[in-house]
């Protein structure tokens, strides 16, 4: 690493970094119980995972995975349908495989934060109210009971790196625990619809689609104060706004 030229910030906010030195992410979280559910889901996660070369708190470093990322929000994806599949048939090896010991979020909790963050979106006018009302209402088709699998947690389709039609990596674990399929599937196919049939056909089970979509609406009704407030923008096209607008 003495011979790196450069060091690229992946990503930076409040609560954590991710810094690039040549082929090693280095993530820095001051939150070291996310750092151990992250490196005890990877050793547990039948699918290809980053290698962590060491771990001095709070700094985890990790070896780059080949290939490029799936896609990402609010831009076409260049991914083909069979690199697609293939990101669905390893979500579905994740699904099928043993859960790991600590639970993940209950239905009541879910459903308390979606009430919170619609309460601040419409008292603090960051949404218009008919937007998050109608949304409110499509996120309650998920928010019934699940068998819980082994999720991701956070499968968003930078998360997921191909080369071809090749599922080479899967990235950031730190939300993974017991939890809804079809939370990841609605995660991994958010503000790109059109690539759903390709991720279950991959998957290989019948998917609900009116719970993915509760999925997509309760997904980003509770990013959008945590986007803004992190200096991201949920608005840009084809984002989180653009997502639940087109449930309008």
């Amino acid at each position: 690493m003495a011979d790196v030229a450069e060091v690229e910030v992946v990503v930076a906010h409040a609560e954590r970094a991710t810094l690039r030195v040549g082929e090693v992410f280095l993530k820095i979280d001051a939150d070291q119980a996310r750092v151990d559910v992250e490196v005890e889901a990877m050793a547990l996660a039948p699918v290809p995972t980053p290698q962590v070369l060491w771990r001095k708190p709070p700094v985890l470093a990790l070896a780059a995975l080949s290939g490029t990322a799936l896609g990402r929000l609010g831009e076409p994806s260049t991914a083909s349908a069979a690199a697609w599949a293939a990101a669905g048939a390893a979500v579905r090896m994740l699904h099928d495989s043993p859960l790991p010991p600590w639970p993940g979020r209950s239905l009541d909790e879910l459903a308390s934060r979606l009430d919170g963050e619609c309460e601040w979106l419409v008292r603090h006018g960051a949404l218009p109210t008919d937007l998050v009302t109608r949304n409110r209402q499509v996120a309650e088709s998920a928010l019934r009971p699940w068998t819980p699998v082994f999720t991701h947690g956070d499968l968003q389709i930078t998360h997921v790196f191909v080369d071809g039609d090749t599922v080479t990596g899967v990235i950031d674990w730190s939300e993974a625990a017991q939890g809804d399929a079809l939370y990841d599937l609605a995660v991994l196919t958010l503000g790109h619809e059109e690539r759903l049939d390709d991720v279950v056909a991959g998957y290989g089970a019948d998917v609900d689609l009116d719970v993915i979509r509760g999925w997509w609406s309760w997904r980003s009704l509770v990013a959008v104060r945590w986007l803004v407030e992190h200096g991201f923008d949920p608005s840009s096209p084809g984002c989180e706004i653009d997502v639940l607008r087109s449930r309008m």
